[in-house]
């Protein structure tokens, strides 16, 4: 599981560098708030640690930004602890708030409760600016809904549960049916990646990637 912490204080960073890889996470840094958007933009975390004073902006600007687009927990982690603080940051989609010093146990805790939690009320796939909400079958691309055929869904759904990987044009057509049940055949299957993707604004293939005589792959990236 990856963890990006956006912090500036050298000394907290190497502290919980430490903790949150003992604990068996990947520990990625960003010192700034336009870093910490161009590392999510190329990588999603599957868990944000964010503090407010940033050099160049603050935690609630991050914050707001983030919450147009991407649905991984946030956990604010700061000194500030006066109450129009903590329900500013909640007010803009903040999981939790938790207020320097801290104990270690505790923020482990911590995030291991927000991460439970987040898998049981927000059932989403997501694969950079591109989410699926499982239980409700929309798909947003930038927080705008996307509509989407039976077709297009079900190989959208299959390669984004699965980021990275190779998927071939037989498994693809071993695994999707029309609506009628009759088998998809290879040519159907290249307009419906073409209409996705357009659908999804990833006109280059940048996020469905065509691996040349093979398949197709699902990438992390942002359209």
């Amino acid at each position: 599981m990856k963890i990006l912490l956006v912090e500036d204080n050298e000394a907290i960073i190497m502290g919980l560098h430490y903790l949150l890889e003992q604990e068996g996470y990947t520990c990625l840094v960003a010192r700034r708030r336009r870093e910490a958007e161009r590392m999510v933009a190329g990588e999603l975390p599957d868990l944000m640690l964010l503090d407010i004073g940033l050099p160049d902006g603050d935690g609630y600007q991050l914050c707001q930004i983030l919450r147009q687009q991407y649905t991984f927990p946030v956990i604010f982690l700061t000194a500030r602890e006066e109450e129009e603080d903590v329900v500013r940051a909640f007010d803009l989609g903040a999981d939790d708030y938790i207020i320097k010093p801290f104990r270690n146990r505790e923020l482990i805790s911590r995030i291991k409760n927000v991460m439970r939690r987040g898998s049981k009320e927000r059932e989403v796939l997501q694969c950079g600016n591109i989410a699926l909400e499982v239980e409700s079958g929309r798909v947003r691309v930038a927080g705008e809904e996307v509509t989407l055929t039976k077709l297009e869904y079900r190989i959208l759904s299959s390669m984004m549960a699965y980021p990275g990987k190779l998927f071939t044009r037989d498994e693809i057509l071993s695994d999707i049916w029309d609506i009628s049940g009759n088998f998809v055949n290879d040519n159907t299957l290249s307009v419906t990646i073409k209409r996705l993707r357009e659908k999804l604004g990833d006109t280059e293939g940048r996020v469905i990637r065509t691996v040349r005589g093979m398949g197709y792959r699902m990438e992390s990236h942002s359209v």
